[in-house]
């Protein structure tokens, strides 16, 4: 399998400071900065998605604001790809598709942030376009919901939704089963 790593939306404004912290959003960055290195020591395919809200009403990802920019632990080298989107699926009106084509990209190893919104929505939509999905679970962060006034813990929220990936649009790992594989192999999770 040709592989790339998709890191979705490790921008400032979900971290401590930002206009809106994700809870372990930390931690999930140090993860992915992992999965980062192991990729860029293969010298395989790595890309940015960057959040860019259009919506009026946003009170995030604001445009020319440093809560866009993305976070220092993640910070993409100059041969890495920057795809800019305004929805949660990363594939929704962006160049993201045509490129995975062009480079022959069949599998995609996905971190980042709101495991319930955009990695969820930008896995299963990559699953529907016929790729294959390996989600790192350290590597992604959430936040807390509330459903029918009954507050849903950020914890709570990051596993159901992994559950829900797994397994059939992702196979869901940790970033150290990820670096072991590399060590090892081509990098195919």
């Amino acid at each position: 399998m040709n592989s790339a790593l998709l890191i979705i939306d490790m921008q400032n404004d979900f971290f401590p400071n930002g206009r809106m912290p994700l809870e372990r959003s930390n931690e999930a960055s140090l993860k992915a900065q992992e999965a980062l290195q192991a990729y860029r020591a293969k010298h395989k395919t790595i890309i940015h998605v960057q959040h860019i809200s259009t919506r009026p009403d946003a009170t995030y990802f604001l445009p020319c604001t440093k809560g866009i920019e993305f976070h220092p632990n993640v910070q993409p080298a100059k041969n890495e790809i920057i795809i800019k989107k305004h929805y949660p699926n990363s594939f929704k009106d962006t160049g993201l598709l045509n490129y995975l084509i062009k480079q022959q990209i069949n599998h995609l190893v996905v971190c980042g942030m709101l495991t319930h919104l955009c990695i969820d929505a930008t896995v299963r939509a990559a699953y529907d376009l016929g790729f294959a999905c390996t989600v790192l679970h350290d590597a992604c962060a959430s936040k807390n919901l509330e459903f029918n006034n009954a507050p849903i813990p950020a914890q709570s929220v990051h596993h159901a939704f992994l559950a829900a990936l797994q397994p059939t649009y992702a196979n869901v790992i940790s970033v150290r089963e990820l670096v072991q594989k590399t060590s090892h192999t081509a990098v195919t999770a």
